[in-house]
């Protein structure tokens, strides 16, 4: 290469400026500073892509220059409100500066190939050097457009995750704890804590109902789309001539909620205790320490025996209450945006089929993305790939929803 460039500023020293050095895989273009016309930068990016961008750079603008007054200085509170917002569009202003530069770069690099005296070694690194700008650009327009895209405020936040079982009789329970396990192999595979919040035991193995509280790094942000129906079909543990059922259990993904969010009516709550049984030591067993919640309301009632005092299982109660009030508000806000836009994936209703297991073909099947997985080792917890399918999914919506607000007039 280096002989490459000696030669073409040999033969062609009035554009010895147009050297080409090699970097790595891709190649940089240094010419002098001095006049000469500049090609018209077109931009390549979506005309709403660019809009946004433009107003966020402005926004980001104009934060800075409210950070550098001093009254603003002077008001932590005020200057670390405004910190904080610059800091958000950090990311994405950087990002479309490398994109105009690398936009830039691309333009002149076009126009270079168009001059006279080029010869065949040159025209090809010139070439080279368009293919690689051009890659880069497309990266950088499809990372620009999942930084645009609106967080969801509850990514960040601990959840409550409660399985509960369908339709399928005593295999719909044993189904239910198959789910449990699942949930809580995917947690340690995240290095996320689980806990017991409360539970009822099936018959003949596995859970009526199991509630767990799930603790980590954005937790609601992975589990939120597990919500809705997961049908099995297999051969049950309780049948005794071969034959396939089909069962099912329902998962809820319920983002902690605080007191400040949900409130409580005393009045609108009847709390009764009863005796904890089972294991526990003699406590549980001669002291009312187990609690029925029942919320009038809305009828929904929670027993709590998992901890040891009646104090901790009333807490436990009331969190797991505030809870599911706060997901029925989440919903039926989410509702209405699905309905606006119609998402194909979002934290999905109680009553949406979101995936089929079928045990006979060790197959599951997520009827949201039309894509099929490997059953033994997503019951193990393997369901990652899932889960950012679903994210991927979840993005290609909200970016055809992002073009059509920008390109669809106001009023």
């Amino acid at each position: 290469m280096n002989s490459l460039t000696t030669s073409f500023a040999a033969r062609f020293p009035a554009r010895a400026e147009h050297v080409l050095c090699n970097q790595g895989r891709s190649f940089a273009l240094f010419r002098p500073h001095r006049a000469r016309r500049t090609p018209r930068i077109v931009c390549m990016a979506e005309p709403y892509l660019i809009t946004k961008l433009e107003s966020a750079e402005k926004t980001w603008k104009e934060l800075s220059v409210k950070l550098a007054d001093p009254d603003v200085v002077s008001n932590p509170s005020e200057y670390q409100k405004l910190a904080q917002s610059m800091s958000e569009l950090e990311e994405v202003v950087s990002a479309f500066k490398r994109f105009k530069d690398c936009e830039k770069q691309l333009e002149e690099t076009k126009a270079l190939a168009k001059e006279d005296g080029i010869d065949a070694d040159m025209a090809e690194m010139i070439a080279y050097e368009i293919g690689t700008l051009t890659n880069q650009l497309k990266e950088l327009e499809e990372k620009l457009k999942v930084l645009l895209l609106p967080s969801d405020p509850l990514d960040s936040r601990n959840i409550l995750l409660e399985v509960r079982a369908g339709t399928g009789g005593d295999e719909a329970g044993i189904w239910a704890g198959d789910l449990v396990r699942m949930y809580q192999k995917y947690s340690e595979r995240n290095a996320w804590k689980y806990a017991p919040v409360s539970s009822s035991e099936a018959e003949k193995g596995g859970f009526k109902t199991y509630v767990m509280e799930v603790k980590g790094k954005r937790v609601y942000s992975k589990l939120k789309y597990e919500s809705g129906v997961h049908r099995v079909q297999r051969v049950p543990q309780t049948e005794t001539q071969g034959r396939v059922h089909t069962s099912t259990a329902t998962v809820a993904i319920m983002p902690e909620a605080d007191e400040v969010e949900v409130v409580i009516d005393p009045k609108d709550i009847e709390l009764t205790t009863a005796r904890s049984g089972g294991a526990g030591g003699q406590n549980v067993n001669k002291v009312e320490t187990a609690v029925d919640l029942f919320h009038k309301p809305t009828g929904i009632r929670i027993f709590c025996t998992e901890e040891r005092t009646q104090l901790q299982n009333r807490n436990r109660a009331l969190q797991l209450l505030r809870a599911k009030l706060y997901e029925i508000k989440v919903r039926e806000q989410q509702e209405l945006i699905r309905t606006q836009r119609k998402l194909q994936v979002g934290t999905g209703a109680r009553a949406e089929k979101i995936r089929t297991y079928n045990y006979k073909d060790n197959r599951v099947t997520d009827h949201r993305l039309k894509m099929n997985f490997e059953l033994t080792s997503f019951l193990d917890g393997d369901i990652e790939t899932a889960v950012q399918s679903c994210v991927a999914l979840e993005q290609k919506e909200l970016l055809e929803e992002l073009a059509q607000s920008v390109s669809t007039p106001a009023g």
